[in-house]
């Protein structure tokens, strides 16, 4: 059942994508309602509220996809589509990839830049067309471990769709709660450190399907070498194995607002440039298809064992 809902909520997502701000809003609201009244500037009043946010979410998820297996199974496996179709993110970020590679394509660098500057939500108004190439490379490989390998890796783990819920939502907190611009400390703190607890692993397997489908020596010497130096190393985990898997440099400084934001290189081979965004969604794409592959295989051992 595993293997089919994630297809059938890829495809679902894939025909009609659902905006983030959908999910985003009511969690965003909630998790506001809570920081307001259990933020006492404490690192267990973090935990407090870390739990009131992601715990029930994932509970309320069991509890409905155990009531409607107990009902039909098929009901059940509409409980798993609908909660992976709320978790996962692939198309939209797939679109604002795609904006920014028929705009540089078309040498719209002011339309490449006003795209980057949404997706992420920084200014970006003196970048250069390379610049702009490598930071959508970076964002896109973020999403698709955030959106999609992470979020498939941890609705296997836990029953039902708690733990592809659970994923997200800590993933939610861990930026909510600790952004640039409200930054809640000791109380924030906590949100980071379970999100890391529960990335540990999900960011070692993605890491390891972009090594399997793309130049697996190199992607292998870039997470060994190079992930540590990242400003967040798990990420860096996830970013070192892509670029070396591509064969691209990544990371490096950028000018932002007339700061220049100084970042560790990552990867080997060329600069960033449009023609390597085709090879980010050929290699993102193969990742997924080798996902649902060993999905496939492990569903058939176990039907013949």
């Amino acid at each position: 059942m595993g293997l089919v809902s994630l297809i059938l909520a890829l495809l679902v997502e894939q025909w009609r994508p659902l905006p983030s701000t959908r999910i985003a809003r009511p969690l965003g609201a909630w998790a506001d309602f809570v920081e307001e009244h259990f933020n006492a500037g404490e690192y267990r009043h973090g935990v407090i509220g870390w739990c009131l946010v992601v715990l029930p979410l994932a509970a309320a998820g069991w509890a409905l996809y155990a009531a409607a297996y107990a009902v039909h199974p098929l009901l059940a496996l509409g409980v798993n589509v609908a909660a992976l179709y709320s978790s996962l993110g692939f198309r939209e970020g797939a679109h604002r990839f795609a904006a920014i590679q028929d705009a540089l394509k078309a040498q719209q660098i002011d339309r490449a830049r006003a795209v980057l500057s949404q997706w992420r939500g920084e200014p970006y108004a003196d970048l250069a067309p390379g610049d702009v190439a490598r930071l959508a490379i970076e964002t896109a490989l973020t999403a698709s471990h955030r959106h999609v390998f992470g979020v498939m890796l941890w609705f296997l783990v836990l029953p039902g769709p708690s733990g592809a819920l659970a994923y997200r939502a800590a993933a939610f907190l861990a930026v909510h709660w600790n952004e640039k611009r409200r930054d809640l400390g000791a109380f924030g703190r906590f949100a980071a450190d379970a999100f890391a607890g529960m990335d540990w692993l999900p960011v070692r397997v993605t890491a390891l399907a972009f090594a399997v489908v793309g130049d697996f020596e190199d992607a292998v010497y870039c997470w060994r070498t190079q992930a540590a130096r990242w400003l967040d190393p798990l990420l860096g985990i996830v970013l070192a194995s892509g670029a070396g898997a591509m064969g691209v440099r990544l990371g490096m400084p950028i000018p932002q607002e007339g700061v220049v934001e100084d970042r560790p290189e990552i990867g080997l081979g060329d600069d960033a440039d449009a023609a390597f965004l085709d090879s980010t969604l050929g290699l993102i794409w193969r990742a997924l298809v080798l996902w649902l592959a060993m999905l496939a295989v492990i569903g058939i051992a176990r039907m013949v064992t």
